[in-house]
C-alpha cells in the first residue's frame, strides 16, 4: 500500500465517523447548597491567583466533561465539582469535550460532598476518575463534616494520600 492509498483510506473512514459538535453546553444541575458554591469559588480564586502568570491550564467547576459519544447518547454525564487540566489553553469553555481537547482529561479532580452525593463521590465517580479519566489526583471534601481525603493514581489504581506534618494533602501535579 502506498502512502497516498493509506491517507485516502483514513479519509474514507473519517467521513463515516460522526462526532458531536465540540461546542456542547454543560448539562450540570445547579449547586446543592450555597456552601458548595462558596467552596468552588474559593478553590478557583486561590488557584487562579496562585497561577495568575500562567496561561497553560484550565480550571473550573460544575461543568460537564464529555468523554465519549455513548456517554453523550445515554446522558450519563460527569461533572466534577472542580477540576484542573494542565498543558492546555486558559480560555472560557461551554463544557470540556475530550475529543476537541486533544484527548486531555483532568489532572486533578475535587468533589465537594454532601449527604446526598457522598456515596456517588466515593463510588462511581471515583471509579470514573480512576478508570476512564485516569486523573492523577482525586480529592473529596465534605464542608459540613470536614471529611477530607485525597488519592494519587499508582499503577492504574488510586492510593490514599498521606497527610504531611501539618495535616495537608498535596496534589502531585
Amino acid at each position: 500500500m502506498t502512502i497516498t492509498q493509506e491517507s485516502e483510506s483514513t479519509e474514507d473512514i473519517s467521513k463515516d465517523m460522526i462526532f458531536p459538535p465540540g461546542d456542547l453546553c454543560s448539562d450540570e444541575a445547579p449547586w446543592e447548597t450555597e456552601l458548595h458554591m462558596r467552596q468552588l469559588i474559593l478553590l478557583l480564586q486561590c488557584l487562579k491567583w496562585l497561577w495568575r502568570d500562567r496561561n497553560d491550564f484550565y480550571a473550573t467547576g460544575n461543568l460537564t466533561i464529555y468523554y465519549n459519544t455513548q456517554q453523550l447518547k445515554s446522558r450519563h454525564l460527569s461533572s466534577p465539582d472542580f477540576f484542573v487540566v494542565l498543558k492546555t489553553e486558559r480560555k472560557i469553555r461551554k463544557s470540556w469535550v475530550v475529543w476537541e481537547e486533544y484527548g486531555k482529561y483532568p489532572h486533578v479532580v475535587v468533589e465537594i460532598m454532601s449527604e446526598s452525593t457522598a456515596q456517588t463521590d466515593k463510588g462511581i465517580k471515583k471509579e470514573i476518575y480512576q478508570d476512564t479519566f485516569r486523573a492523577p489526583d482525586y480529592f473529596w471534601f465534605d464542608p459540613y463534616t470536614l471529611e477530607f481525603a485525597g488519592f494519587h493514581l499508582v499503577d492504574g489504581k488510586y492510593q490514599p494520600l498521606l497527610a504531611n506534618a501539618q495535616g495537608h494533602l498535596w496534589s502531585k501535579n
